[in-house]
């Protein structure tokens, strides 16, 4: 018995320097993580559930594989991450794994940086089917040769998930059936192979387990999965950035898989032409990415009829169609980053609650798109180039009365033309009611316009101003007419000191008193009088016009008959011309009677301006005063006459 004893004390110290021997070998970190699952990695069927508090088991990678040994903690190890693995070392894996088997608490394996050939990588595979390990993940897998046909044995496995990332095949020549068979029939949940080049995955021989598929950034084309009817528990399928071309094809391949869910086909070439034979899939199919692709307009006409979710960020739409696409089920669609140039309309979308619009070409949203949206409850419509003009302030408007449902709501939405207003957000543009109302502008301008014409009116009617024209069009006939008889007389000769301009009813003061007192007595005065000087077969206003134009002055006698008198009004009128004309100062104003201010009429404001500014002699009622009038106005009217002219004046005499 004590022999016995003795003899199991020192196997059980042979087995501790046994360890302590390799611990120089294998570096140990147990520590205390939370193993969290990917959404891209993982199915929605529970299996994605946070893992408990895992010790794991790491490997230096600078050991030499030589000597590479395993530490092996049975029953302790939930989840083990490996590297370096190797044709050299890959059987002390094995071992180690077979160590593991169902029941061991062991279920997360994940190995890095693996260099085998085929046959040991699917001998670890066929290690790990029987093993108590439902997630492995393996990262960089390169070197595969010698790929043949394997008799794989998937009977009686805890795997729930595969997922393995850059694999790396140097083996020119196989069978791509080798290859891709025993992942095909693999019976676990969740499969994903990424950034890989693979070209092609068969379809499983039998009903496949596949509830998630994750084919992310390979070389695939739209001969996948065709006519397969073998997936079908499959709810999630990703084929994000691979090289699908044909959205139709790719409804085919949809169209068999009864529970298929989700679907994320982005980052692919996909198009599709509306000729093509009609789109068919999944009844089941509930969510879509088709963002990042070469889609257009027909897209509408080749979409799943009970979709919920559709992502077409990113493609080459320029219209949603009314009529187009009845999908009564969408709820949320994002339409950002294409060339749409309004807000689509809910016609064919009656559940739509979430649009996504922003960074398309859009200048002015439509005002109504609430309206013919009702159930929606978010917007994006911002980063777009929006046209800051009247049409405009209808969707501002639109803004205050959704209650927050444009999103993004004021950064996003900024002015882009005109160029004075760039970068103005649209909370900070506003334009009066009066420059956007065109029915409103129009009937202010025609107010505006009936206004002005009658104050014109009523200024030409006060101040006689079609007089005016009439007197101005008479003036300038008259000098044409005169220019045309006579060209050789170009400048007029002063023939008269004086024109005499005054009323019928003043015509003794002027006949007694003004002629008499000028010409006669010393410095003799020429006067011109209509009476004697007019000259027979002229027109009264040609006669007026010669005579003004021929005297070095113009006397005008003014009393209240003068104001009265319409010829007198043409003298003044013409006279005034000429003062302004020639630059001159001929006038003479002669106050026989005073003028009471309100017997003046309008017309005669000239006159009311000339009295305003210019001197004027007044008639003295006292005889004593008469005298100093008569020197004042000789002295006024002094000039003399070219002597051609008074020498033939004194011969007619």
């Amino acid at each position: 018995m004590t022999e016995n004893m003795r003899s199991l004390r020192n196997f059980f110290l042979y087995k501790c320097l046994f360890a302590l021997t390799f611990w120089n070998h294998i570096s140990l970190s147990m520590a205390n993580e939370l193993f969290k699952s990917d959404s891209n990695d993982f199915p929605e069927d529970g299996s994605d559930k946070k893992i408990k508090s895992l010790p794991l088991l790491y490997t230096n990678s600078h050991q030499s594989k030589a000597n590479f040994d395993w530490v092996v903690i049975q029953n302790t190890t939930e989840s083990l991450s490996l590297s370096e693995i190797t044709n050299d070392n890959v059987k002390k894996l094995v071992a180690l794994l077979s160590n593991f088997r169902q029941g061991s608490r062991l279920q997360n394996l994940t190995l890095t940086n693996m260099s085998v050939d085929w046959d040991a990588l699917t001998e670890v595979f066929q290690t790990v089917w029987h093993s108590s390990i439902e997630y492995l993940n393996i990262n960089s897998l390169t070197q595969l040769l010698d790929i043949k046909s394997y008799d794989f044995d998937y009977s009686g496995t805890s795997m729930k998930e595969l997922t393995i990332k850059k694999v790396l095949i140097t083996d020119l020549y196989f069978s791509q059936n080798d290859l891709y068979k025993i992942f095909a029939d693999m019976n676990i949940a969740a499969l994903t192979i990424a950034e890989s080049e693979m070209i092609h995955m068969l379809c499983p021989l039998s009903n496949s387990p596949f509830k998630y598929l994750n084919f992310l950034k390979n070389d695939l084309t739209d001969l996948l999965f065709q006519n397969c009817d073998k997936l079908v528990q499959l709810e999630k399928l990703i084929l994000q950035k691979n090289k699908f071309e044909s959205l139709s094809k790719v409804s085919f391949m949809t169209s068999r898989m009864k529970l298929l869910q989700y679907l994320d086909m982005s980052n692919n070439l996909l198009s599709h032409d509306a000729a093509d034979v009609q789109c068919r899939w999944a009844e089941s199919l509930t969510e879509l990415d088709l963002s990042s692709n070469q889609l257009t307009d027909s897209v509408f006409e080749c979409l799943p009829v009970n979709i919920k979710k559709l992502n077409l960020q990113n493609n080459q739409i320029t219209s949603v169609a009314k009529g187009m696409a009845e999908l009564k089920s969408l709820e949320e669609l994002n339409l950002a980053s294409n060339r749409l140039a309004d807000l689509p309309g809910c016609s064919g979308f009656m559940s739509l609650e979430f649009l996504n619009i922003e960074m398309n070409l859009i200048l002015t949203p439509s005002a109504d798109f609430f309206q013919s949206c009702p159930r929606v409850k978010e917007l994006q419509a911002g980063y777009n180039p929006f046209k800051c003009s009247c049409e405009l302030q209808d969707f501002i408007r639109l803004e205050r009365q959704s209650r927050g449902k444009l999103l993004h709501w004021p950064e996003a939405y900024v002015c882009e033309y005109p160029e004075d207003l760039r970068g103005t957000q649209l909370k900070d543009f506003h334009l009066t009611e009066l420059a956007c109302n065109t029915t409103l502008l129009l009937v202010t301008a025609l107010l505006l316009t009936l206004v002005l014409v009658a104050v014109v009116a009523f200024l030409c009617i006060y101040l006689d101003v079609p007089w005016y024209v009439q007197m101005t069009w008479q003036w300038t006939q008259t000098k044409r007419r005169a220019w045309h008889n006579h060209p050789e007389e170009q400048e007029t000769v002063l023939q008269f000191h004086a024109f005499i301009s005054y009323s019928e009813r003043d015509s003794l003061w002027v006949k007694n008193e003004l002629i008499p007192n000028l010409e006669k007595g010393e410095g003799c005065v020429q006067l011109c009088q209509h009476e004697r000087n007019f000259i027979p077969g002229k027109s009264i206003v040609e006669n007026i016009i010669n005579c003004i134009e021929k005297s070095y002055k113009s006397i005008f006698v003014l009393s209240p008959n003068f104001v009265q008198s319409e010829w007198c009004h043409y003298e003044l009128y013409f006279a005034h011309h000429k003062l302004f004309s020639e630059n001159s100062n001929s006038l003479i104003l002669i106050l026989l009677e005073p003028i009471p201010p309100h017997i003046v009429p309008a017309r005669y404001h000239k006159l009311k301006a000339l009295m305003a500014k210019r001197t004027y002699l007044e008639w003295p009622k006292e005889r004593s005063k008469r005298a100093l009038f008569w020197a004042n106005l000789r002295a006024a009217i002094s000039i003399n006459l070219p002597i051609s002219f008074e020498a033939n004046e004194e011969q007619s005499d």
